[in-house]
Formats: structure tokens, C-alpha cells, sequence
């Protein structure tokens, strides 16, 4: 496997090149559909360090193009493989129209908030995307839950991190890069890292229909996966297929944290009889001795390897247990 990059059109390309069921993951940024060539008249950039060429897809064809590229996208998704779109909010309606003609399943609709907002003085300042998750086929996909945090990894308020990681509103700040070539829009590493980190595993092949600044491909090549796509404009593919081709697989490997052992390693299992009984005396007991609810659950749930809210529903259900002294915490 290697990576291969096409200087064209998507869905011409994709049918040309791309075989039926051949794609792990799918992350792309289509075009807004909003003069996106025009974008720098809301932003206070130097606008020579970006590189010029942006196609834009007009209002009109907006509904026919999305339906053509996302069915092309499903048709070469593996099954079991996972979609992300990241999109503005003006033509989202046409992407999850098209979404809803396909057999792909939607998984979350997640919120991205950025920095950077587009300043208005007459309405609210837009400051956030929407992702769209979704999966192709009854077979079981890639989700990574702890590639990034461990279930034992908590802030100092006692929340749990991976749960925080996982939920469907993401703060993550856009990229600046004052004096430095630009495409018009680059979606940032971190972000680009979580999505690849949770969906992917290392030799996948990614493919992104809207290179632009290749963002997809660098990261995904930085954490060992291999890419695939497609880019219109001459002038960005030519800039960016260089920069690419002098990354190394998996220069961003030794920057990526690594998550402690998970402690609730009986988490989904059954819990058997005989489990259930010693849980629920040591539980009893502890509180017996003056300890919190909040905190003999936390015990309990260490011990055995459970999930919290597993043992909360296990008491739930024994409200009242006989303490029997000879279990030993």
C-alpha cells in the first residue's frame, strides 16, 4: 500500500480510481458553497501567503454535487469503515439530504467550536462547524475509546477525562500561522488527530475527496496510516503533494501522549453470582464504616474492575444488603 493523490475532480476521480469497498475512514472538508474564494474580505490575513486557486462550488449546484460525491464516498468505504464531514451550517442541509439517500448510518452529529469567529454586529458571531459521523454496513467499525484517555484518567474535579473526550462538542482553536503558506481553509492537526486516533489503525487507508492543503493526509501519514484523494486546483496539489512527499511515516508518533492502563478491565463483562454477592458486601460494609456512597462505589469499582455506574445499578436493584463481615476489602 502506498499513498496516491489525483490531481482532479473527486467524483470523476474516485470513479476512475478508487475500487468499490477500499477505504478505512473518510475525513473531508467540502467546498462551502459561500464564495469561499471570498472568504478573506471577513479576515484580518495577509492574504499573499495563501495560495490562490480555491474552487468554489456554486449555490445552484450544491445539492446535485453533494449527492454525487457522497455517493461515490459510500460506494468506496469499506464496510465497517467511518465518515467524517465537516461542514458550515449554509449548505448543510444538501450534505445530510444526500446523507439520507445513502445506506450510511449516522453515528453523531458533533459540534466543532473554534477561535476566530466571523465578526457581525447585527446577529451572533459564528464560531463553530458541524461533523457528521457516520458508518457504511451492519459491520462492526473502528472505534478506538481509549487511544487517547485511559477509563482511570480523571481532572482534579473528579470527571473523567475519556468521558470528556468523547462527548459530541469539540474545543478545539483553529491554526494560525502569521507568515507562513496557507490554503484558504485548513482544518487544525489536533483535530484532524482525534478523529484519525478514535477511527482508524495504523496502516488504514484514509482518504480525503477535498485535499486542499492536504491536512488529512499529513496527519494521517504522521500517524502511520496511508491516504488516498483528490484536489481540483493545480496550484494547491503541486505546493502540497511537496510538502508531503518530504514528511516521514509517523513523525508524529513520539509527540502523541500514552494513556496509563485501564483499571476497569472487567468493564462489559458479565458480572456472575458469586461477583455480585462479594461486590455488594464489600460495598455495604464500607459504608457501614462511615465511608460516602460516592466513594465506596469508586472502591468497589476499582476492585473489581467494573464500571461505575454498573455498580450503581447493581445497588439500585439491592437497596438493602445484610453486611456479612468476612469479606475483607
Amino acid at each position: 500500500m502506498r499513498d496516491k493523490f489525483y490531481n482532479t475532480d473527486c467524483i470523476a476521480g474516485a470513479k476512475k480510481y478508487l475500487k468499490d469497498n477500499s477505504v478505512d475512514l473518510i475525513i473531508t472538508d467540502p467546498p462551502y458553497g459561500i464564495e469561499g474564494d471570498k472568504l478573506h474580505k471577513h479576515y484580518n490575513r495577509n492574504e499573499k501567503y495563501v495560495i490562490d486557486g480555491y474552487v468554489e462550488i456554486p449555490k445552484k449546484d450544491y445539492e446535485d454535487f453533494s449527492l454525487k460525491w457522497i455517493l461515490e464516498a459510500e460506494r468506496v468505504l469499506k464496510p465497517g469503515g467511518s465518515m467524517y464531514i465537516i461542514s458550515g451550517y449554509t449548505n448543510l442541509v444538501d450534505i445530510l439530504n444526500a446523507l439520507k439517500k445513502t445506506s450510511l448510518k449516522e453515528v453523531n452529529h458533533i459540534v466543532w467550536k473554534y477561535n476566530f469567529g466571523v465578526y457581525t454586529k447585527t446577529k451572533y458571531i459564528s464560531s463553530h462547524y458541524h461533523i457528521l459521523y457516520y458508518i457504511k454496513g451492519k459491520a462492526k467499525h473502528t472505534f478506538n475509546t481509549f487511544s487517547r484517555f485511559s477509563d482511570s484518567e480523571k481532572f482534579e474535579d473528579g470527571r473523567s477525562k475519556n468521558y470528556h473526550d468523547r462527548e459530541d462538542v469539540w474545543n478545539i482553536k483553529r491554526e494560525y500561522k502569521p507568515g507562513q503558506i496557507k490554503n484558504k481553509n485548513e482544518l487544525p492537526q489536533e483535530l484532524l488527530k482525534k478523529m484519525i486516533l478514535y477511527s482508524s489503525k495504523e496502516k488504514d487507508l484514509i482518504c480525503d475527496f477535498f485535499l486542499g492543503s492536504f491536512s488529512t493526509a499529513k496527519v494521517a501519514k504522521g500517524l502511520n496510516r496511508y491516504s488516498v484523494g483528490f484536489e481540483v486546483s493545480k496550484k494547491s496539489f503541486v505546493y502540497q503533494e511537496k510538502v508531503f512527499n518530504n514528511l516521514k511515516h509517523g513523525f508524529l508518533k513520539k509527540s502523541l501522549r500514552k494513556p496509563p492502563k485501564n483499571l476497569l478491565t472487567n468493564s462489559g463483562k458479565k458480572i456472575t453470582n458469586g461477583e455480585k454477592e462479594k461486590i455488594l458486601n464489600i460495598y455495604y460494609k464500607l459504608k457501614s464504616q462511615g465511608e460516602t456512597k460516592k466513594k465506596a462505589i469508586e472502591k468497589v469499582s476499582t476492585k473489581f474492575g467494573r464500571g461505575y455506574w454498573s455498580i450503581i445499578k447493581l445497588i439500585e436493584k439491592n437497596p438493602k444488603k445484610k453486611v456479612n463481615l468476612k469479606f475483607n476489602f
